[in-house]
């Protein structure tokens, strides 16, 4: 061999030293939080972060090997709640999502500074969670799950269901602006199909059974419930409950109709948690919160359960049946 030739040889491999030493260095972990307000035993709440975490490993991260995420079940309590947020944000994570409820809230008081994805806030300009849609600023940005608007659709649903209805529950959270926003909207159009209205306030200690049973008493009653967090995590106890009182109900999410409710409308949650990991995946990898536009949900689902119908004497109309994303018979 040459000199020159093995001069250039051993340079060349001199130089692919440190390139096959950093090769050979495990990846940086990076860390995201997770802030729910429901419980760990909750199959929808369990779906939405593994929707989460198969939405992160489609864009490249692997829990185990390059990502850690930390999850916090507040159970629908306040005061744990904001212990959890305070305690998520001392980890030094890389970015936070906030789930269902006020986690965005919670989150927001305890850091400014690290970067947060809310996965489904409702009205996110009217909580003040950003200064707009387009333009979120700050260090949070995320996903709406609907607008207030969308509340009106239930109570056409429920009277298309059950035209002779002329008596309807609205089952709500007992605090927060949300459901004092749907309440509002539902209101408008129950003015004009001349339905009266009743507030059915919930928390998670509520006495759902004596909340229903006296509502039931009276004549031509139907049910709507609402986007909530007490509603959710007590949707079996209110699905029982509207078929012991035979009450025609109407629901936000597929999830409730999957327990045995009667009809949901609303949009598909599994779709929004797996949009989000790739808001989470764009900050991991340089991107400012604050720069990406808050999105709407783009699937809305509408489910049937036939079976439940049946039970409670109900016709479905064949024009319902014929829009419905899925009918479960």
């Amino acid at each position: 061999m040459r000199r020159r030739e093995f001069i250039t040889l051993m340079g060349g491999a001199t130089a692919a030293w440190p390139r096959v030493a950093r090769a050979q260095q495990p990846e940086r972990m990076r860390r995201i939080g997770v802030l729910t307000y429901t419980t760990p035993d909750e199959p929808e709440s369990q779906a939405r972060i593994t929707a989460l975490a198969q939405g992160l490993q489609e864009a490249g991260w692997t829990v185990g090997r390059n990502l850690r995420i930390d999850v916090r079940w507040s159970g629908g309590d306040p005061m744990r709640l904001r212990k959890d947020a305070t305690d998520l944000v001392a980890l030094g994570l890389d970015v936070l999502v906030a789930g269902a409820g006020p986690t965005t809230q919670a989150l927001q008081e305890a850091s400014r500074t690290v970067p947060i994805v809310f996965a489904q806030l409702v009205d996110p300009v009217g909580a003040r969670a950003v200064r707009s849609l387009a333009r979120p600023g700050g260090n949070i940005t995320g996903f709406t799950q609907f607008e207030y608007g969308l509340s009106a659709k239930w109570l056409e649903l429920l009277r298309e269901i059950a035209p002779q209805i002329s008596r309807v529950g609205i089952m709500r959270d007992s605090i927060g602006a949300v459901g004092i926003g749907q309440w509002a909207v539902i209101g408008v159009a129950a003015s004009l199909l001349g339905v009266e209205l009743s507030p059915l306030d919930l928390d998670v200690a509520s006495d759902t059974e004596a909340i229903v049973s006296e509502f039931a008493s009276g004549p031509d009653g139907g049910l709507i419930v609402v986007v909530g967090t007490a509603p959710t995590i007590q949707r079996e106890r209110i699905v029982a409950l509207a078929a012991r009182h035979r009450l025609p109900t109407v629901y936000p999410y597929r999830f409730f109709v999957e327990a045995g409710g009667l009809v949901s409308y609303g949009p598909n949650l599994i779709d929004l948690y797996r949009r989000t990991a790739g808001y989470v995946d764009r900050i991991l990898k340089g991107e400012k919160p604050g720069d990406l536009p808050v999105q709407a949900p783009t699937k809305f689902e509408l489910v049937v359960n036939l079976k439940t119908a049946k039970a409670l004497g109900i016709d479905m109309p064949e024009s319902l049946l014929a829009r419905a994303d899925e009918v479960i018979e």
